[in-house]
């Protein structure tokens, strides 16, 4: 990633699991009793389900389930979720990066498709710091790959989305962002975005950089 691009963004807005945060073993747990229940296969699940909000997952691979059930599905996937946060944990890097962020006064938030009272748990299970914004499925009508949660990010902290950075692990969370309008940076290897990284230290000086006329409260 060039310098010269780097000093293009006004904000960074990250996803949460499995960017800011490892929760893959609580996620996978879930999504395991879930295809034991409903008979879904759980390579089809965890192809279909990154970065997505649990209860369009189920919807879309449930079919035969009625509106009520597939609530009841998404929220007792939600409560085994929030019970297990014994693994849950910072990513490399994460913590120090945010906090440099909030140091030097640099915009930035977290943009989930995780139900607010999950997201919140798992940000303090993590000890990352509490970010300025934080859009969730709550905030929404559609999930990602929608760019509507990117949007009301860029929206809530006061930036053009043309000058915001998603950075994002999922091909959903790509799409998303990249339809809102945004530059996106890739982790752990995911297809379709605009940069790769190597690890969240490579965004030590992402933010901040460019001029003010790019802030849309300048």
């Amino acid at each position: 990633m060039s310098e010269v691009l780097v000093r293009d963004f006004c904000a960074v807005l990250f996803d949460l699991d499995g960017t800011l945060v490892d929760s893959d073993a609580a996620v996978g747990g879930a999504w395991a009793a879930w295809s034991v229940k409903r008979g879904v296969d759980l390579q089809v699940i965890m192809k279909v389900s990154p970065g997505r909000p649990g209860i369009e997952t189920i919807a879309e691979l449930a079919v035969g389930l009625t509106p009520a059930e597939v609530v009841a599905d998404a929220e007792e996937n939600l409560r085994l979720e929030e019970a297990d946060l014994d693994g849950v944990a910072a990513m490399p890097g994460a913590v120090d990066l945010l906090n440099s962020y909030d140091d030097y006064d640099e915009r930035w938030g977290i943009v989930t498709s995780c139900p607010r009272p999950l997201a919140l748990a798992r940000i303090g299970t993590a000890r990352l710091p509490k970010p300025p914004v934080l859009v969730t499925a709550d905030d929404v009508a559609q999930g990602k790959p929608d760019p509507a949660c990117y949007r009301l990010g860029a929206e809530l902290l006061g930036v053009d989305a043309r000058h915001c950075l998603v950075v994002e692990d999922a091909p959903a969370g790509v799409r998303a962002g990249r339809a809102a309008g945004m530059t996106v940076a890739g982790v752990r290897g995911v297809t379709g975005a605009d940069l790769d990284l190597v690890s969240l230290r490579d965004l030590t000086t992402v933010a901040g950089r460019c001029s003010h006329g790019h802030r849309v409260d300048a």
